[in-house]
């Protein structure tokens, strides 16, 4: 039944009879359902009114569930493109950015205090902000977040490394650059840093962010194309053997160093943090792993080479090897190059982590899906089992647990190992949430459908709903009149005393102009 009929009360059949001109032979058809002839004028009347009550309502839907009035799609523009200006032109140096400032700007920090001239690559930092400016331009064609986004995407290649990825930091000042060996002049000479971190999603993120903006861009940017080549063939060139990635690099390992042999509990193990380098250990830690495989999965998706399929490929394979056998078929948060878990950090022990452990179901999850690999959702069972029969009385999960014995471990304030919770420092989580029911229903989801590739492919558009709205009507108003967000809070590194209590974050920012951009999608396509 079409719209028409539908308005208008009318049968199909109706409508046909007008298109017939009326004929009197087909006068019959109205008779049989107790109705007099309706003459084609009188119809066109009928279906004009009904067409424009139908009307009416839509946009009295509009207006109740966007909160237009045809004005606040124009309202949410202004502001995104207000916003990115701001933080583009007044609190970014050469496009890159630190994680909060004070609300004058006179205060930064990233993890840790900060310079004026200062960029910060470990997410939320610089690579987080260019991604949220390069999906805004994705969902509103607005030019303005284009062009934050290139200069942020050229200011992560100038704190490109020699040695290929990105240290935590960007320094901007020609002087300190030259403690740095960075690709780009002013740049330091052969004895200047030249480390680059695979820790918490930093090198990572620039990688993704840029192969992004390549994409984006049609490649047509060839600085940041070769920056991007030139960090990815990097990440390839140390990745071991066997498929895993160290902490941190600035130079080839030697192969022979790295044997490809599976996972094995060390005969013993000091009870005492040995103080050693643990830079070069196979790293789960804070997704070191997991983030390096999904770049090269992306890679893979943005230019189609199958080496970095094939790394990809290894890097999950290195996950079934690092599994732990029997009594404890998890994982570690570290291993040393005879693949035995080693001690990284003071706080962190040889030890099976129930932290770490839940982040590699989720990616041997996602590695089956992208790579159509049956064998990757092999080892989740018997670790989702393991898991379950570990956790703690309070629901919860402990980030340690004693190799063989299983007993959750943590530490003092003074770091003396424990099994006792009563006395731990407050800047590590020693006791993690628990995921292992949504893990188990991803396992599950993903032996019933099999394969459903979603990495790099395109997001769903937005949809319109009430919630989407009435987020961005709070949105505008926490705006002020410089296109910023600032919200109470202290810089942990200066406090309240010296920067005040009031702040301006990249989390904040990030969120905000994406539900701006997601609005604005939502809304063009009504």
């Amino acid at each position: 039944m079409d719209l028409a009929s539908l308005q208008c009360g009318c049968p199909p059949e109706a409508i046909e009879a007008v298109r017939i001109h009326d004929k009197p032979e087909d006068k019959s058809r109205y008779q049989a359902w107790g109705r007099h002839p309706v003459r084609r004028r009188e119809f066109c009347q009928q279906i004009g009114i009904a067409i424009g009550l139908y009307a009416f309502s839509r946009r009295s839907y509009a207006i109740e569930i966007t909160g237009q009035e045809l004005d606040l799609p124009r309202k949410a523009h202004d502001a995104l493109v207000q916003a990115v200006r701001f933080f583009d032109e007044k609190v970014s140096v050469e496009g890159g950015y630190l994680w909060a400032y004070s609300e004058d700007l006179r205060f930064r920090e990233g993890e840790a205090p900060a310079l004026p001239s200062t960029a910060w690559v470990q997410p939320p930092g610089t690579p987080s902000v260019g991604m949220a400016f390069l999906v805004a331009y994705r969902l509103t064609k607005e030019p303005t977040c284009l062009q934050a986004a290139t200069r942020t995407a050229h200011a992560l290649v100038k704190g490109q490394l020699v040695s290929g990825g990105w240290d935590y930091r960007i320094e901007f000042s020609p002087e300190l650059r030259r403690n740095c060996r960075y690709r780009q002049p002013p740049n330091g000479g052969e004895k200047a840093r030249n480390v680059s971190t695979l820790d918490d999603d930093t090198t990572q993120s620039a990688l993704r962010f840029l192969m992004e903006f390549d994409r984006t861009t049609g490649m047509a940017d060839k600085q940041v194309h070769e920056a991007v080549l030139y960090g990815l063939n990097s990440l390839l060139a140390v990745q071991r053997p066997n498929g895993g990635w160290p902490q941190r690099f600035r130079e080839l390992p030697r192969l022979e160093d790295y044997p490809d042999v599976p996972a094995s509990y060390p005969e013993d193990w000091p009870r005492q943090w040995p103080g050693k380098p643990y830079y070069d250990c196979y790293t789960l830690n804070d997704n070191v792993h997991n983030e390096a495989l999904k770049t090269m999965l992306l890679a893979w998706r943005i230019y189609g080479d199958e080496k970095y399929r094939a790394a990809a490929q290894r890097a999950v394979e290195f996950l079934l090897k690092v599994q732990m056998p029997d009594p404890q078929p998890a994982w570690a948060q570290q291993y040393d190059a005879q693949m035995r878990p080693c001690w990284a950090r003071k706080f962190e022990p040889p030890a099976i982590s129930g932290g770490e452990s839940q982040g590699v179901l989720q990616t041997l999850i996602l590695a089956f899906h992208e790579l159509a690999e049956p064998r990757f959702l092999d080892p989740i069972p018997r670790a989702l089992a393991y898991l379950e029969r570990s956790t703690l009385p309070d629901g919860k999960l402990a980030r340690f647990y004693e190799l063989k014995t299983n007993r959750p471990l943590y530490f003092t304030r003074d770091y003396q190992l424990t099994y006792s919770d009563a006395d731990v420092p407050t800047h590590y989580a020693f006791k993690i949430d628990n995921h292992i029911g949504t893990i188990r229903q991803m396992y599950e989801h993903a032996r019933r459908t099999g394969p459903q590739p979603s990495l790099g492919l395109k997001s769903p558009a937005p949809v319109l709903s009430s919630a989407l709205v009435q987020t961005v009507e709070r949105i505008l108003k926490e705006m002020d009149d410089q296109g910023r967000w600032v919200e109470k809070g202290n810089l942990k590194t200066s406090g309240k005393d010296v920067a005040g209590d009031r702040i301006i974050t990249t989390r904040t920012f990030i969120r905000n102009i994406s539900v701006l951009a997601q609005y604005l999608a939502a809304t063009e396509k009504e």
